[in-house]
């Protein structure tokens, strides 16, 4: 039994954090669990850098244990072709987190919030970083005095 428990506590830390598509949900969460909230506007089928992101950042494994245990992440995606199309409504609430937070369009771009929703870092494009020096800045934003 303890042998059970061992790994199902094993297995979940192995499971990353969602990606949430609903920012009131993600401050919501984040606010009851203390985190910070990593918002990435992509063009999922579209954008080369986004999709670099992705895979070269996001899905690594230093990333997502890190984002595991710290983050609330929301990814606001613009597709362009029609067979990757989002419902209106998720259209709806994309476009009015990227008039508050990406007015200017910007692709990819990845912005560091506190519970709350104020900004404490931007990434403009993709990074020139690797996944650790991604979450080392990641953790400056976070300890910065405010």
């Amino acid at each position: 039994m303890h042998l059970l428990f061992k790994l199902f506590v094993f297995a979940f830390w192995l499971i990353p954090a969602p990606w949430l598509t609903n920012f009131d949900q993600a401050k919501t969460e984040a606010g009851q669990s203390h985190k910070y909230i990593l918002i990435n506007f992509s063009g999922s089928d579209w954008c080369g850098p986004c999709i670099r992101m992705k895979k070269e950042i996001f899905e690594s494994s230093t990333f997502e244990s890190y984002a595991t245990e710290k983050l609330v992440l929301v990814r606001a995606d613009f597709p362009r072709l029609k067979k990757n199309q989002l419902p209106k409504d998720q259209m709806k609430a994309n476009e009015a987190l990227a008039d508050r937070y990406n007015p200017e369009g910007k692709f990819p771009f990845t912005i560091l919030t506190d519970e709350s929703g104020k900004i404490l870092k931007q990434w403009e494009g993709l990074p020139n970083e690797t996944p650790e020096q991604f979450v080392n800045e990641l953790n400056t934003a976070m300890n910065a005095p405010r």
